[in-house]
């Protein structure tokens, strides 16, 4: 399959989302790739689990059984 496809495929699957939280984090993951083409820096990584440090210590994540019971919904 060519790029177009997959590109077109891809959009087909997406339209059929109705799940806000998905919606979000493949969000996030296409705009990273965007992004960060290829490796990142040791100060960027670092700066990425000090985020991720911050929003875990208010709460804001996921628990194991909360991702799989989404998961089951993909």
């Amino acid at each position: 399959m060519d790029i177009n496809a997959e590109r077109s495929s891809l959009i087909k699957e997406l339209q059929q989302i109705e799940d806000i939280s998905l919606l979000r984090a493949l969000k996030y993951m296409v705009h990273y790739g965007l992004k960060n083409e290829g490796r990142i820096s040791i100060e960027q990584y670092n700066n990425e689990l000090d985020e991720a440090e911050v929003r875990v210590a208010k709460g804001e994540f996921l628990t194991q059984e909360e991702v799989e019971k989404m998961a089951k919904k993909w």
